[in-house]
C-alpha cells in the first residue's frame, strides 16, 4: 500500500504542531518561562522560520502551514522568555 507523500507531509505537520500546542498554551496562560531555555527557544524559533522559508520557496503547503502556526506560537513563547529573562525584579 502506497501512501500519498503530500498526505504524509500534512500528517507530520499536524502532529508536530499539535505536540507543541500544549507547551505554548501553558506558557501563554501562566506566563511562566523559568524552566525554559532561552538558547533552545531562540534556536528552535529560528529553525522553524527557516523551515517556513524553505516551504515557501518550494511552494509546499504541507511545510508552510504547520511551520507558520508553530512560528507564531514559538515566537510568543520566546518573547515571554526574553521579557522575563531581562526584566527580573531584584
Amino acid at each position: 500500500m502506497i501512501i500519498n507523500q503530500e498526505l504524509i507531509g500534512y500528517a507530520a505537520g499536524v502532529l508536530t504542531t499539535a505536540s507543541f500546542l500544549p507547551q505554548a498554551l501553558m506558557t501563554i496562560k501562566t506566563k511562566d518561562t523559568s524552566s525554559l531555555s532561552l538558547g533552545m527557544y531562540s534556536l528552535f524559533t529560528l529553525g522553524v522560520l527557516c523551515w517556513l522559508i524553505y516551504g515557501i520557496q518550494l511552494a509546499n503547503y504541507a511545510i508552510i502551514f504547520p511551520n507558520a502556526i508553530t512560528l507564531v506560537l514559538a515566537a510568543c513563547i520566546l518573547s515571554y522568555k526574553i521579557y522575563h529573562s531581562f526584566s527580573k525584579k531584584p
